[in-house]
């Protein structure tokens, strides 16, 4: 399924790697300045070639992702997946929140106080 190209542009790559859903988004994506190729904004008619790196927004996260192959069509999730190579750090793990309040907090809210009563059997939510 992969089109043998030397070079792409940008735009439609994003599309292909699926990290946009549509080639408008993509490239208002890359006018915003949310992509940068190499460590460089870059604009959506920007060449790409394998082995370059692609730093974007996806959501409120950033990613970095290495090219590994090119394609110009958009395919499956499995086949989006061989373009590229994920170099994003992990996250870091969020402190979980507590599932009880604590003491001192003051008084339940009303959709508190029914999810309490719901709890002990004695109203209904």
């Amino acid at each position: 399924m992969t089109t043998i190209v030397e070079r792409v542009r940008l735009d439609r790559w994003l599309l292909a790697a699926r990290l946009y859903k549509t080639r408008a988004i993509s490239q208002e994506h890359c006018n915003r300045g949310h992509v940068k190729l190499n460590g460089d904004p870059a604009d959506p008619g920007k060449m790409v070639k394998a082995g370059d790196v692609i730093e974007a927004l996806r959501g409120e996260r950033r990613i970095t992702w290495k090219i590994l192959a090119l394609d110009v069509k958009r395919g499956s999730a499995d086949h989006a997946s061989t373009l590229y190579l994920d170099l994003t750090p992990p996250e870091a793990a969020r402190p979980a929140e507590p599932e009880t309040r604590e003491r001192g907090a003051g008084r339940p809210t009303k959709r508190e106080g029914r999810e309490i009563r719901w709890l002990k059997g004695t109203d209904e939510l």
